[in-house]
């Protein structure tokens, strides 16, 4: 997909998604041929022309202003982050020289950071944009069954096994709000830098091995990491049901670490007591959930240029 067609695909669905009634438009009598807002409405709201939100629409985003898409974004009532994503695809597609315009994600973490990551008490892991384990502590390993904490070696990347490891219907309890998370997620960070090669490869390979992975992403829902509730049904220990917190990493740009937190006496308090005892004995012969999958072909950008 082209920049100007994640842009246009982009405000179509969030366009789709208002009723004119949420909008506070006058519904006159007769047939709507859209299920959301016209074009014209939303130019109207937003206090442009129909053909200026017509061309942006279909991705000619030149000359557009940060006043002109903060008033779209109002329009469309975008949340903070949807508002964030389109203000980086349309400034990708206003700077189509621009190359890798955010620093990589990074694979490992800080000697400071790992060690503050293994003084915690509970689960806790780092990941980048991509979604990879960069690093876990010993509960953080335990809970998704690594065999050790991950410190920077094989990676293991929870959109890969959410969508292509048959354990994870299992595992997760709300499965189907895991999965749309994770897509929202990947694709917040493609609107940030759809230059990463390595995130291109991972899109790629689970756009052609899923079909649910495709219709979500086709969905062009954004998130951003805050803070919520995880419910997991663990082989060892049964359910679990944390609350998480998240920080994005000062020290370590591009990374976000999650904490996972609990109620003292709970059924998950014994049970994460257990699941730390397990994680403690040796060979205990559990298997990683990670697997090492096909890479999918890779492409210069998740919105590449047109050429020009």
């Amino acid at each position: 997909m082209s920049v100007p067609e994640e842009i246009s695909s982009f405000l179509t669905s969030r366009r789709a998604r208002i009723s004119p009634e949420q909008a506070g438009v006058p519904v006159f009598p007769g047939h709507r041929r859209v299920p959301g807002l016209r074009r014209e409405e939303v130019a109207h709201l937003a206090g442009v022309s129909t053909d200026y939100y017509s061309k942006l629409e279909r991705g000619n985003t030149r000359g557009a202003s940060f006043e002109v898409l903060d008033a779209i974004a109002r329009a469309l009532q975008l949340d903070d982050t949807e508002r964030e994503h389109l203000m980086n695809i349309v400034g990708i597609a206003s700077s189509p020289r621009r190359r890798n315009p955010r620093p990589k994600s990074r694979t490992v973490v800080a000697p400071g950071t790992q060690a503050v990551l293994d003084a915690i008490t509970v689960p806790a892991l780092v990941q980048n944009s991509r979604l990879d384990f960069v690093a876990t502590n010993r509960l953080g390993a335990a809970l998704y069954g690594l065999p050790g904490p991950v410190q920077g070696g094989e990676k293991f990347n929870a959109a890969r096994y959410q969508f292509l490891d048959p354990r994870a219907v299992d595992f997760f309890i709300d499965f189907d709000r895991a999965k749309r998370n994770a897509v929202a997620l990947l694709h917040q960070a493609a609107g940030r830098d759809p230059f990463d090669e390595e995130l291109i490869r991972l899109v790629g390979q689970l756009s052609t091995q899923s079909a649910e992975f495709r219709a979500m992403w086709a969905s062009h829902d954004v998130i951003r990491y805050q803070r919520g509730t995880k419910r997991y049904r663990h082989p060892n220990v049964g359910d679990l049901e944390f609350g998480y917190e998240s920080f994005d990493l000062t020290t370590d740009p591009g990374l976000t670490m999650l904490v996972y937190t609990f109620e003292p006496n709970s059924p998950t308090a014994e049970r994460v007591g257990l699941l730390a005892s397990w994680a403690t004995t040796p060979a205990n012969g559990k298997t990683s959930p990670a697997r090492r999958a096909p890479t999918g072909a890779s492409s210069r950008s998740l919105f590449p240029q047109e050429e020009r």
